[in-house]
């Protein structure tokens, strides 16, 4: 019987990483690495998420919040519940939000994409007896790359400029 089990864990694990192939730039650790870590950040912890909670972003009276599982996390606008609703999915402890909420929005656009792009990749390039596995293995990577890549530093870098123009 155990025979039977790792040629179907082999083919999984091929078709993980030949969806991980096929999406290339895209991969949403990729970005993750490239786009947001290289911008000056600040870390977030999510703390303890339930696990395969269901992530939904609610508007309230008290502004925008993001949903996981039972849990609300309050969130100062749309694109930050959209771009931490990206790493709620994924199940990820911590992870780095661009400083500057004009780039937010772009971002989260970005990682929101890749998200889709590999659910529908997975959808139309896997017998359906295996997405829910391929969809595991690919979240797992995803997870532990954003973590090995790190949440940044709690507290955003300041640069502080202390020349001042000579007035003679």
């Amino acid at each position: 019987m155990k025979r039977a089990s790792k040629p179907a864990t082999l083919n999984a694990e091929a078709r993980a990483n030949q969806i991980k192939f096929l999406l290339d730039q895209f991969w949403l650790a990729q970005i993750y690495r490239e786009r947001v870590l290289p911008m000056r950040t600040r870390a977030y912890h999510f703390g303890v998420l339930p696990r395969r909670a269901r992530v939904e972003i609610q508007h309230t009276l008290l502004g925008v919040e993001l949903k996981v599982g039972r849990r609300r996390l309050l969130c100062p606008d749309l694109a930050t519940a959209r771009y931490l609703a990206v790493f709620a999915r994924l199940g990820c402890k911590a992870t780095a939000i661009p400083y500057d909420i004009t780039q937010l929005s772009r971002v989260a656009d970005e990682l929101e994409s890749s998200w889709q792009r590999m659910l529908l990749l997975i959808e139309h390039n896997v017998p359906e007896a295996l997405r829910t596995r391929i969809r595991g293995l690919l979240t797992a990577k995803l997870k532990t790359e954003i973590a090995e890549a790190g949440a940044g530093s709690a507290i955003p870098e300041i640069k502080q400029s202390t020349r001042q123009r000579s007035t003679g």
